[in-house]
């Protein structure tokens, strides 16, 4: 994920900003429950991955297979490109747990080059084709584009009345003018809220206006970008851990979690710590990716 990318992390301030105004009026609405967290990665098609947490054979056709019994959510970036056919989504529903929830990206020619305007034959194939996914079905995921400011809120609006009621979806929004006015910030989550749409807050570096700490629904859908490992990874991981316990003894009541980390190699370690620390400060049983030793070749002799 290149949005956000800076080559130089000292000069970032990565403390986590206070709640939007409109958040607490959203989580008070209800009753703290029992957290519901989705937590995975960006991929599953990552050779990388073969010996480490697919089995060192493993072939393309069988990642996904290993990949939703190791995480219970995808990013499910490749409908951004392409919005795929029945066959395809029969062969990935047989292929996950039932608990496992795809979490598919609108495709970019709706969201980038049509600026969310016409196209609507294709609008309707992707809402078919992600309702297909019945129960494996989490949220939907819209990043609009970075030209989308706030004088296309009138497009917005249209877009959102053709979504069918109920639809689950999860907006992006990437130009600074959606964050420059508090007063105006807080009302765009009220209008989400009353759709029932939710937001987007992305965790990265060098983008800090995206992450505006703003709900619009009870429903948490956060990108969280690493750096390989990086020491502050695991300070900004901790924070929001803390974020979180708090957001849900407030109300919220679920969270969906992508994280990403560089070219994704070392994601499932950082996955990994992710769900220790959150089984440890919410009380929670998240099964942790099962994480293959890297042995060396002649290590024993």
């Amino acid at each position: 994920m290149d949005f956000g990318k800076v080559a130089d992390l000292s000069k970032v301030n990565f403390s986590l900003p206070d709640d939007a105004d409109f958040t607490q009026q959203v989580l008070k609405q209800y009753h703290p429950s029992t957290p519901q967290i989705l937590i995975g990665a960006p991929v599953w098609s990552n050779k990388e991955w073969n010996g480490k947490i697919y089995p060192g054979n493993c072939k393309p056709a069988e990642m996904l297979y290993h990949y939703s019994r190791q995480f219970n959510t995808i990013e499910l970036n490749l409908t951004h490109y392409k919005i795929p056919d029945e066959d395809t989504i029969r062969f990935w529903k047989e292929t996950v747990p039932e608990s496992f929830r795809f979490c598919p990206k609108w495709p970019q020619a709706i969201s980038h080059d049509s600026i969310l305007r016409g196209l609507d034959s294709l609008k309707q194939e992707f809402i078919k084709a992600a309702m297909m996914l019945e129960e494996n079905l989490g949220t939907t995921f819209l990043q609009l584009g970075p030209a989308f400011d706030t004088r296309y809120m009138p497009v917005l609006d249209e877009f959102i009345k053709i979504l069918p009621e109920g639809f689950p979806i999860a907006l992006e929004f990437r130009h600074p003018d959606w964050f420059s006015d508090q007063q105006k910030f807080n009302r765009l989550l009220a209008y989400l809220h009353r759709k029932n749409v939710g937001m987007v807050i992305t965790d990265v570096a060098g983008r800090r206006d995206v992450l505006h700490m703003g709900l619009s629904t009870p429903h948490l859908t956060l990108r969280f970008v690493g750096y390989e490992l990086h020491p502050t990874d695991y300070t900004r991981s901790n924070d929001w851990i803390l974020r979180l316990k708090k957001w849900f003894a407030a109300g919220l009541q679920s969270a969906t979690l992508w994280v990403h980390c560089g070219e994704n190699f070392l994601a499932p370690e950082l996955i990994q710590y992710w769900i220790g620390q959150l089984n440890q400060e919410l009380n929670l049983t998240l099964q942790p990716p099962v994480i293959r030793p890297n042995v060396v070749q002649g290590s024993l002799f």
